[in-house]
């Protein structure tokens, strides 16, 4: 069975420079160690395949059920220099959470 990610999570993002940085957040604490499975920063990196030049580097942290995804090289040369219509990166959040993962 296939799930999106947006049933069990939800997201933030932020920005820095050229590097976009993604949180993922369970809703509830038993739902953790299926993102944390299934949500590498491989997959990550494939799924923002077409705008993310750079490493993908995931970060843990099961205390509060979420994980978060550094990605460099991902924002047209950041806010300052990008012609994108989204400078920040903040609908990257949504498109994650159209993610799916097998259960």
């Amino acid at each position: 069975m296939k799930i999106k990610l947006r049933e069990i999570a939800h997201s933030r993002t932020g920005d820095k420079g050229n590097i976009s940085n993604i949180s993922l957040i369970v809703y509830d604490e038993k739902d953790y160690k299926k993102i944390e499975e299934h949500v590498t920063s491989d997959k990550v990196k494939y799924w923002f395949k077409d705008i993310v030049k750079g490493d993908v580097k995931r970060y843990e942290l099961p205390n509060i059920g979420a994980l978060n995804f550094v990605m460099k090289d991902a924002l047209g040369g950041g806010v300052t220099r990008s012609l994108a219509i989204d400078k920040h990166g903040k609908s990257l959040s949504s498109a994650l959470l159209e993610m799916e993962i097998e259960l």
